[in-house]
C-alpha cells in the first residue's frame, strides 16, 4: 500500500493556492480542469516531499461543505515555526494557536481547514510576541 493524498474541498481556488503556496509554501505537481464534471483539481506537494500530495478539489457549483471541522487538519514541518507564524499573520492570516513552545501552532486554512504546523527537529526556545500570546480560536 502506498500513501497517495489528503483531498480537501475549496471554495475559493485562488485565495486557497495563496494559502497553500505563498503562505506555506507548497508546490502545484499538476492539474485537472474538468469543465463537463464543472470541477478542477490541484496537487500541491512540499518541497521536502513532494510526492505525498494534498489535493484542492474545486467544484464550480457553490455547496455548503460546513465548518470542516470533522476533517481533522493537515500537519507540516518547517525550518522555523517563529518565521512561519510571523510570515502567514503578514498575509493576514490568523495564528489560532500559536507557537509558544517554539514547537507546534495551528492556523486555518481560506476554507476553514486546520492546519498544524511543527517544528523541524528541536523545538525554539520561547520567543515574544508569540511567548504570551493566547489563542485566538478554534484549531
Amino acid at each position: 500500500m502506498k500513501y497517495l493524498h489528503a483531498m480537501v474541498r475549496v471554495r475559493d481556488l485562488d485565495a486557497s493556492l495563496k494559502f497553500f503556496c505563498d503562505g506555506l509554501g507548497l508546490r502545484e505537481t499538476r492539474r485537472m480542469d474538468n469543465p463537463q464534471g464543472r470541477f478542477t483539481l490541484v496537487y500541491l506537494g512540499a518541497p521536502e516531499n513532494p510526492e505525498s500530495e494534498i489535493e484542492l478539489t474545486y467544484n464550480y457549483d457553490d455547496e455548503d461543505y460546513g465548518t470542516a471541522r470533522n476533517f481533522g487538519h493537515l500537519a507540516f514541518a518547517v525550518d522555523d515555526i517563529y518565521a512561519t507564524c510571523a510570515h502567514l499573520q503578514s498575509m493576514g492570516i490568523a495564528i489560532n494557536r500559536p507557537p509558544r513552545d517554539g514547537h507546534m501552532a495551528f492556523v486555518r486554512s481560506p476554507d476553514l481547514i486546520s492546519i498544524e504546523l511543527l517544528q523541524k527537529g528541536a523545538r525554539l526556545e520561547p520567543q515574544e510576541p508569540w511567548a504570551s500570546m493566547p489563542n485566538t480560536g478554534v484549531w
